[in-house]
Order: structure tokens, then C-alpha cells, then sequence
């Protein structure tokens, strides 16, 4: 039995009920192509070979990847790649599967510690996936799905590109060794009418919100006027113009909300 890596954040998910809930969330048929982040020992990398076309499971430890080629020796449609999500070259990768032309999936139970950058990597990516289901912790993902009125920069970042639901709790003793905190089950839908082509228009959206959540405990107004050096009077002007009043703060405004001001700014 191989042992989880602390230096990596493995945990590897033992619960069998919610393995199976995980594959049902992830509504795969046999069209479907799923891209797999650290399949660990396999388990839910033989579900996923059960119901879908062609598992691609990535996994970084190099412990894992004999035990992993040996379980799946019989499987044809699993391949084992041996390397680490954030430096293999995705848009390469989903062009020499031929993914793009069905679309695939991505379902993993992620290391926590980088989280963030691997949902950045998924959702910046030239062709991105249709569907995002990914295990994170309880805590992170209802920040990645919040409403306004509670948004974060996480929030928003995720929003804009994509659809986020947070589907169901996984509690801590489902894991070995089991982690100090509780997951969470979310999907993440690709906005499909978002195009990458328009950069210009994206930067200029993040760097709006970025002014707007540079300080916690000010209002919008102050923190816009700060990181953009433009005039309150015309900042107060803009959000009013949308519905807000001057006393309003980052957390409150929606998606939607963010890229009316950032057009008008």
C-alpha cells in the first residue's frame, strides 16, 4: 500500500458512495473524453473507465505510475501520463487526443495548495473543457460559487469565465489519511459564448477588479479611485449608472455588475 505524500497534499479518497456520486455528477457517456488531475491510486479512474470513451489521468507522483500502468494494463481506454498538470503544454495535449472536436471533461479530486492555479489553468486555456468537476475544500469552494453580496476575487475570476454549483459535501472521513478539514464537490460549466480572442477586453475587466478588492475594509469608491487614479465624482457617477449607490463594496457586485462598470469606466 502506498503511502500519501504530505509534500504533494494527497489524500486519497476511500468512500465508495462518494466515488459513485462524483461519476454521476460528472454525466459521462460513452462519447465522452475526461482528462483526469491525480488519479492517485486508481479508484476513481476505474469508474471513469467504465462509463466514458477515454480516461487521460495525469499524475505527478512517480510511485504511483507502475501501480497505476499495472491496475489499468487491460484497459485500453486509460492512459497513464506521467508529469505535472501546471507545466505540460494543455493546448498540445487536447490537440494530439483530438479532444476539441466532442469537447472533454475534466473531473479530479485536486491537491488543495494549488487549487487556484490549476482552475486558472483549466479556464485561461485556448480550448478550454465544457465541464469542470472538482473535489476542493468545503471553504474554497463556497467562495469559488458565491452570490453577491459575498463575492472575493476568486469568486468573480471563476464566474466570468464560467458557470459554478457547488454540488455536495464530502466530509474529511472519506479520506486516507483523513485531511483536518471537510471538500466539496463543484461543477464548473464553460461559458461557451466567451471567446479567448478578445485579451484586450479581459485585462481591462481583471484590472478593474482587482482595484475594486485591493483593500477589504474600504468602499469600492476609494479603492477604484486608488488603483485606476480616476476622479470619485466619476467613479460615484459610473456606479450609480448601474444601479449603486456610493457607499457600495467589491463583495456586492455580481459578474454582470463588473463588466457594466468596467465598459463604463
Amino acid at each position: 500500500m502506498i503511502k500519501a505524500k504530505k509534500s504533494l497534499g494527497q489524500n486519497f479518497l476511500k468512500d465508495a458512495e462518494v466515488l459513485g456520486r462524483i461519476i454521476k455528477a460528472a454525466n459521462l457517456s460513452q462519447d465522452d473524453v475526461v482528462i483526469e488531475v491525480g488519479p492517485g491510486q486508481g479508484a476513481l479512474t476505474e469508474l471513469l473507465a467504465g462509463v466514458c470513451k477515454k480516461v487521460i489521468a495525469i499524475e505527478l507522483d512517480d510511485r504511483l505510475i507502475e501501480p497505476l500502468h499495472t491496475k489499468f494494463v487491460d484497459n485500453k481506454n486509460v492512459e497513464i501520463i506521467h508529469d505535472d498538470i501546471l507545466k505540460i503544454n494543455l493546448p498540445e495535449l487536447v490537440t494530439s487526443y483530438e479532444l476539441p472536436v466532442a469537447g472533454y471533461k475534466v473531473v479530479a479530486n485536486i491537491p488543495y495548495y494549488i487549487t487556484a492555479p490549476i482552475i486558472r489553468l483549466f479556464l485561461e486555456t485556448k480550448i478550454p473543457p465544457s465541464e469542470v468537476i472538482f473535489m476542493v475544500q468545503k471553504e474554497v469552494a463556497e467562495r469559488i460559487c458565491a452570490k453577491p453580496g459575498a463575492m472575493s476575487i476568486l469568486a468573480v475570476s471563476v464566474q466570468y469565465y464560467a458557470k459554478a454549483e457547488f454540488l455536495f459535501t464530502v466530509f474529511k472521513e472519506s479520506f486516507d489519511p483523513v485531511p483536518k478539514v471537510d471538500s466539496a464537490i463543484i461543477k464548473i460549466t464553460h461559458n461557451s459564448q466567451l471567446t479567448t480572442d478578445n485579451k484586450e477586453k479581459t485585462k481591462k475587466f481583471f484590472r478593474v477588479v482587482k482595484s475594486g478588492f485591493s483593500a477589504k475594509r474600504k468602499t469600492l469608491i476609494n479603492n477604484l479611485s486608488n488603483g485606476l487614479q480616476i476622479d470619485k465624482k466619476e467613479i460615484e457617477e459610473k456606479l450609480g449608472s448601474i444601479g449603486f449607490s456610493p457607499s457600495v463594496r467589491a463583495q456586492e457586485l455580481g459578474v454582470d455588475d463588473w463588466k457594466k462598470l468596467a465598459d463604463r469606466l
